[in-house]
């Protein structure tokens, strides 16, 4: 229907700030346009790419599956494997918080999994982290506490999972 119009590589510092400035405006439709613009122009681009995980993940609340399907395609094209592993937690964080929010029944055992998988690759992405950068562990802690001061945030029962699975 419409030909997309590409962007000059000169264009690329600006649109990222803009990019970053509307996902900071809770705008994170926009800032994955402008991100997906920016991949046209230069596939490799590493903050592009940061910053459309991120802003996919802002929408997890507007259709989960999708979104961290789309989220999860682009942490191959990440270059640090640290940073693979700490965005991989920070998507499995989102989706735990994304089904808390939905306050279904249920959801806080499906939380609990998510919030243990990000656990798993924080703790990944702080053995191999650059000498000085403690994000991974300030992540950990912030699941940990999540599951510490929410009753809903728990494993399932045993005889529970067996239910679920009949």
């Amino acid at each position: 229907m419409f030909e997309l119009k590409r962007l000059s590589k000169e264009a690329l510092p600006r649109a990222l700030e803009k990019a970053e400035r509307y996902r900071l405006l809770n705008e994170p439709w926009q800032a994955e346009s402008i991100c997906r613009d920016v991949l046209e122009t230069d596939p490799g681009n590493q903050e592009a790419l940061l910053i459309l995980l991120l802003s996919l993940t802002d929408q997890f609340e507007h259709g989960m599956a999708d979104y961290a399907k789309q989220a999860r395609q682009v942490v191959p094209r990440l270059r640090s494997e640290y940073e693979q592993a700490y965005y991989t937690g920070i998507i499995c964080e989102r989706q735990a918080k994304a089904h808390l929010n939905q306050r279904a029944h249920g959801t806080g055992y499906i939380a609990y999994q998510w919030l243990g998988e990000a656990m798993r690759s924080y703790e990944k992405a702080e053995a191999i982290r650059p000498h000085g950068n403690d994000d991974a562990i300030l992540r950990w802690n912030t699941c940990a506490r999540m599951i510490m001061s929410d009753p809903r945030i728990a494993p399932m029962p045993e005889g529970r999972v067996e239910a679920m699975m009949e």
